[in-house]
């Protein structure tokens, strides 16, 4: 029997050895430990931002995000209907209003073109979200945020190491987050950033980290934070990891460009947008589509690659589509179709750092078969 191939297995070398028997001999493995300052020192400056912060993970870095400008009840954050369910839960436990727009086609991620006519005298924040590989386009972001006094939220936490026009993702926002869960191109096994470049904007991110403990009397408490901190032993590994990025960026492009070879004449898939106008994609995930006239969906497809040893996962589920929300009132009658056909028709191939070339000849010849099996199989004239 085969080995099956897993949609991620990630990069870990000497060096990641090396800083974390560091940080284990030092006895320092909490979240007090020196690695975490230079982690976040380091990543900030990659990002180009003056001050980064530690956290959990990319989920606790947008709660965190969103308490720290003072968002809540009565507050509207514009974002996509097509992202992580973490987006939206943020805003939401603040007792704040996700306000949502649909995709992009073009490079799946939000469509600008409809941010304009959601903003309202309630609308706060715009909350952008790279998805999978290409930027959002961040001029056009900053643009109407500077038009209507709003706040930026950038989750970049798909986009480590991508530029939109030059510039890197997460150094837009008035607030930035990053995810380093297993499957991102830099990883802590679980974990998060914050960057910003306000200082009293950052000091409020580490008081929301770490439960608001009070500078001069630390068990009394004037608001509610969260235990939300990050190991040193975390710490350790996030900065081998970030002194390995452009390795690893360079090594994302060039598995994407095999697949883009190996996969190119399959019948029925539509390979993932390869650049923008301002950037080049950092293929995330390898993402696919199913045209349009084929009368299954992704689930089918995903189904036959399990079978055959093939790891996958499909797209975002749409939020208007959550039933978590819809069951609180949020979504009433709410239709994105772009994001809809992304959601269904959309998933990604075993795309992780630690991929091979052998494993990616063997997901390609595998997925042409399950392909020309199932579009061959509606072909067939019923008797």
């Amino acid at each position: 029997m085969k080995k099956f191939i897993p949609v991620n297995h990630p990069l870990l070398g000497e060096l990641e050895r090396k800083y974390l028997l560091e940080c284990f001999d030092s006895g320092w493995i909490t979240s007090e430990g020196p690695f975490i300052k230079r982690f976040e020192d380091a990543f900030s400056l990659r990002m180009d931002r003056a001050y980064g912060i530690a956290v959990a993970n990319g989920t606790a870095a947008l709660e965190i995000a969103v308490a720290a400008l003072g968002l809540g009840p009565g507050d509207e954050v514009i974002m996509p209907t097509f992202t992580i369910i973490s987006c939206p839960l943020a805003v939401v436990r603040a007792g704040a209003t996700p306000v949502l727009v649909d995709s992009d086609i073009t490079n799946w991620n939000m469509d600008i073109s409809q941010i304009e006519n959601r903003i309202t005298s309630r609308t706060r924040a715009i909350m952008v979200v790279h998805i999978y590989g290409l930027s959002v386009d961040m001029q056009a972001i900053i643009s109407l945020a500077k038009k209507y006094n709003l706040y930026v939220i950038e989750d970049a936490a798909e986009m480590h190491g991508q530029t939109f026009n030059g510039q890197p993702c997460g150094s837009f926002g008035h607030i930035s987050t990053f995810s380093f869960y297993i499957n991102k191109h830099l990883t802590t096994g679980e974990g998060g950033m914050i960057v910003v470049n306000d200082a009293d904007l950052a000091e409020r991110c580490r008081s929301f980290r770490n439960l608001c403990f009070s500078p001069g009397r630390r068990f009394v408490h004037e608001e509610l934070g969260w235990n939300y901190r990050m190991t040193s032993m975390q710490a350790a590994i996030g900065l081998a990891q970030l002194e390995r990025l452009d390795d690893f960026i360079s090594r994302k492009r060039l598995m994407g460009a095999r697949y883009n070879e190996l996969l190119d004449d399959i019948p029925g898939l539509i390979l993932p947008p390869k650049s923008s106008e301002q950037s080049e994609s950092i293929y995330w995930v390898f993402g696919l589509m199913l045209e349009d006239n084929l009368p299954f969906d992704a689930s089918v497809v995903m189904h036959h690659l399990e079978e055959l040893g093939v790891g996958t996962r499909p797209f975002f589920w749409p939020i208007h589509e959550q039933p978590v929300f819809l069951k609180r009132g949020f979504f009433k009658n709410k239709k994105f179709p772009i994001a809809e056909k992304l959601s269904r028709r959309g998933f990604y191939l075993p795309s992780g750092l630690g991929l091979t070339n052998e494993q990616q000849d063997s997901v390609a010849k595998l997925m042409r078969k399950v392909m020309n099996q199932l579009v061959n199989s509606q072909k067939k004239p019923k008797l």
